[in-house]
């Protein structure tokens, strides 16, 4: 029997991560050797409770890790799937907006051969705002990550066990998990499925989590910013000479009437100023972001663990004790 791991990251899900564990297991645990990894991302509400509740309810298949901090929800995902074990592997959310009888297509897609498949929504449920975020997200990582233009880099999604396996190789400490994927494979398949309401609660994510994680993106997976910051030191050397050339001549013949010193003096500076630090900036991130890998910033910080699995079990070669 095929071996299935649901991985899904939690945070204030009290409301909600028992009846949407509870529904994937009737729909699943029949077809599948089920294990599905609950990763607590330090929530505030009762999670950490309701979520041991169910692995003393299904021992056998919930997995309950907690971590010691809010890592954010690619680092919690990177933390379930260096536990999971399953030949497949699916990253859902916890709020019902992925519907759970969905993972079936999911799967049934990615049995086809892909390494991974992504989902597509005829129809989303979402605020304005975060339709907003998708967008832009997208089309930043069509940019930055040669994103295949017509594909949804959505959380719901499905991996197999060589993926999977490939993406916990990486140890950075500030993952982008899409970008590692487009990094390992371009053997992709997508499948439309629907998109719900979130049964509880709001999403987490705020202008200053999407604003950080965008700039992880461009920062940590591309040199995009580098060579924006050369071709600027480019244009500015070019209208540099033109400057010079324009002045020799007008001092040759003068036809306008010049700015003051203390005027050229002031705007020269602040712009070549600004363009410094504007570089300066951008540099000190990816020097910043060496020094963190270096110094061994931790991926995710396990606090607790409830699992019950054989010893001597390995990710691929069994799943959930059976």
């Amino acid at each position: 029997m095929t071996s299935l791991s649901i991985v899904i990251p939690v945070f204030n899900a009290e409301k909600t991560i028992a009846a949407l564990c509870n529904e994937l297991i009737a729909l699943l645990s029949d077809s599948f050797r089920l294990e599905i990894i609950l990763i607590n991302d330090c929530s505030h509400d009762n999670t950490d409770a309701v979520c041991k509740q169910l692995h003393a309810e299904h021992p056998g298949m919930v997995v309950y890790v907690r971590l010691s901090r809010n890592f954010g929800e690619h680092n919690a995902v990177m933390a379930g799937l260096n536990q999971a074990h399953g030949d497949y592997v699916v990253v859902m959310d916890d709020d019902f907006q992925n519907p759970p009888n969905e993972v079936i297509t999911l799967v049934t897609e990615i049995r086809k051969g892909f390494d991974v498949v992504y989902c597509s929504y005829p129809e989303k449920n979402d605020s304005i705002f975060r339709n907003l975020a998708s967008y832009l997200n997208g089309s930043m990582a069509r940019v930055v990550l040669n994103k295949p233009a017509n594909l949804y880099l959505s959380s719901f999604k499905a991996m197999n066990r060589f993926l999977v396996d490939k993406i916990i190789t990486y140890t950075t400490p500030s993952p982008y998990l899409d970008a590692i994927i487009l990094g390992i494979t371009r053997n992709i398949g997508k499948v439309e499925v629907c998109h719900n309401q979130r049964r509880d609660g709001r999403s987490g994510y705020t202008l200053k989590k999407l604003t950080a994680l965008w700039g992880n993106m461009i920062v940590s997976y591309s040199l995009i910013p580098l060579r924006l910051v050369t071709i600027s030191g480019i244009i500015l050397t070019l209208l540099g000479t033109y400057s010079v050339v324009t002045m020799m001549l007008g001092s040759l013949s003068p036809v306008i009437t010049d700015p003051t010193d203390l005027e050229e003096l002031t705007s020269v500076t602040m712009f070549f100023r600004g363009i410094q630090l504007f570089a300066v900036g951008i540099l000190g991130e990816y020097v910043g972001r060496i020094y963190l890998k270096l110094n061994q910033e931790p991926q995710f910080i396990i606090r607790e663990k409830l699992a019950t699995v054989p010893a001597g079990c390995t990710p691929g070669d069994c799943s959930n004790g059976q």
